[in-house]
């Protein structure tokens, strides 16, 4: 075990090594880099259109169980198996996403994974980065902005203020934004009207960026934006009040995959960062493409449990840009199958096989999720120091009787070493030829019946309700013909309902679709199912509290 209390001290115990030798580690020439400094650098354009023609590696998505509050450790995971496989002679790239400034001083910290298994280094990655969340929010306001301005000089596209549909972002949970009214003060501000802020990773900007494979694509979904309607209700694009461009040029230098590395010093690409609860969850595909060009496996992970990032990235990214996934790793913890067999947080260190088995049929669930795409899946126990033999050994019985294999892992304590037993078995599905990737509806299917379809054979519901003005928009998109679009679903992601304390696997429930949003510049349908909030707020004792820079100038409190 580590004789480091937190995730902080363990990453700056370490002196990364220079980006240079990252990238010559991948076979990247100096000049195909931009360095940030000496540990993080973007890689150039030039190299990602080469490396995403010549694609060689496996690809690897981890996953997880239905989040708890004790945590399952999916970016640690993804990161320790990257160290694990590079061990075991595998040469193996991380492709993870950026986090959000939101969470890092709300209540869920960062994201750079934990322990002996993290990206480097982990106080920029988490805090600005290379400031690529700052240029999708910048892009969209400026989109905002036009808008407004275009309203004010004489309307000439004909907006219904009534329904101008582009809301502002930022980059943090501000509950007092949700709804706001804009253009107060006077004629020379502006016609005023009602609008409000999504936090930035819940952009359509964010998604395009994460789902367009070229600066010329880029643009070209940029101006498909739908940002409001005439009073015939006829619709209105960004490239129509001359956006596209210049959002591009914000967008231009953080378009650029970042390449960092672990702290073993294995290649890491960070870039793009949309939530999954509210958004598709997944880093960008020009990260994931360029990965594949550049190393023999790659391993990359999607937001919150398989029934939200996993299903996203198979019906919508791998849709979209032609991946196909060639394994899954699903992570999960003893304490989190105690919470979900209904331990109480404060009780989940106590041994308690039979809570254990009732929260397996949540695993159980997930694994079946993933089978239902085609993809093989191994079970990555992350080992916490109160897990007993006999709640291990139930997990693993429990997993042999659905076909599956459970690896324990230990690599926030261990790193890569934790895992190499993960990694063999990873490396043996993925070079098996096993996956037969598809996604779980077609094209073709209504808007309506794909939603119907997600809900009943990812969530365990019985059916899906809506009113009659959700289901009229619906129709609406397909006549406007937006029918051959895939829907991505905005709900909770602590249940498969909509209930976020209906633990375990619950069946038979209903979804409830409250609102519907079309993403035309991501080429997706936004489905907003019972409470969810596009603009997060902060909890009670937010973590930005404790976090203030010491005497010797090293910030503390945040990790």
């Amino acid at each position: 075990m580590t004789e480091f209390k937190s995730d902080i001290e363990i990453a700056r115990s370490v002196t990364p090594r220079p980006i240079r030798e990252i990238g010559e580690g991948l076979g990247i020439d100096w000049g195909d880099l931009r360095p940030f400094g000496h540990d993080k650098a973007k890689i150039g354009l030039g190299l990602v259109e080469r490396a995403a023609a010549a694609p060689r590696g496996k690809l690897v998505l981890v996953t997880a169980i239905s989040p708890t509050p004790a945590g399952e450790g999916k970016t640690t995971t993804s990161v320790g198996l990257t160290d694990g496989l590079n061990r075991i002679g595998k040469r193996t790239l991380v492709c993870l996403r950026e986090p959000s400034l939101g969470p890092c001083f709300g209540m869920k910290g960062g994201a750079a994974g934990g322990g002996r298994a993290q990206v480097i280094p982990m106080e920029d990655i988490n805090l600005h980065f290379t400031g690529d969340f700052h240029a999708i929010t910048a892009a969209h306001n400026l989109l905002a902005a036009m808008i407004d301005n275009h309203i004010y000089w004489g309307n000439g596209l004909g907006f219904d203020s009534r329904r101008v549909a582009w809301r502002r972002v930022l980059d943090m949970n501000d509950r007092a934004l949700r709804q706001i009214n804009v253009a107060l003060g006077g004629v020379a501000n502006g016609f005023a009207r009602e609008s409000g802020f999504d936090i930035t990773v819940a952009s359509e900007v964010m998604a395009i960026f994460c789902l367009a494979d070229s600066l010329a694509d880029l643009e070209r979904r940029l101006g498909e934006i739908i940002v409001g309607y005439t009073r015939d209700r006829v619709a209105i694009r960004a490239a129509a009040v001359g956006a596209a461009g210049p959002m591009t040029v914000l967008l231009k230098d953080a378009f650029s995959p970042n390449l960092v590395q672990t702290l073993e010093g294995n290649p890491a690409i960070i870039h793009g960062g949309p939530f999954a609860n509210i958004a598709h969850g997944c880093n960008s595909v020009v990260a994931t493409k360029t990965a594949l060009g550049l190393a023999d496996f790659v391993v990359t992970e999607a937001g919150f449990g398989a029934d939200l990032g996993a299903e996203k990235f198979f019906d919508i990214k791998c849709r979209k840009s032609g991946l196909k996934p060639d394994a899954a790793v699903l992570v999960a913890t003893v304490r989190a199958l105690k919470y979900h067999g209904g331990v109480a947080r404060d009780a989940l260190n106590e041994p308690n096989p039979a809570a254990v088995n009732a929260g397996f049929e949540n695993l159980r669930r997930h694994v079946q999720n993933v089978h239902q795409f085609g993809v093989p899946v191994v079970v990555a126990i992350n080992r916490f120091h109160a897990d007993t033999d006999e709640e291990l050994a139930q997990v693993r019985m429990a997993c042999e009787g659905i076909g599956v294999t459970a690896v324990e892992c230990t690599h926030w304590a261990d790193g890569g070493a934790g895992t190499e037993a993960l990694a063999r078995r990873v490396a043996e599905l993925a070079e098996s030829g096993q996956s037969q990737f598809m996604p779980l509806y077609g094209d073709e299917m209504g808007l309506w019946e794909k939603v119907r379809t997600i809900a009943r054979r990812i969530y365990g519901a019985d059916d899906i309700i809506a009113d009659k003005r959700v289901r009229a928009q619906l129709k609406s998109y397909e006549d406007e013909g937006f029918a051959r679009l895939p829907v991505c679903i905005a709900k909770t992601q602590y249940s498969f309902s909509t209930d976020p304390e209906l633990r375990g696997a619950p069946s038979d429930h209903v979804v409830p679709v409250r609102e519907v949003r079309l993403s035309a510049g991501a080429g997706f349908v936004v489905v907003i199912c019972g409470e969810i909030m596009t603009m997060p707020g902060l909890p009670r004792v937010p973590a930005a509290e404790k976090i203030r820079i010491d005497e010797s100038g090293q910030t503390t409190g945040l990790f």
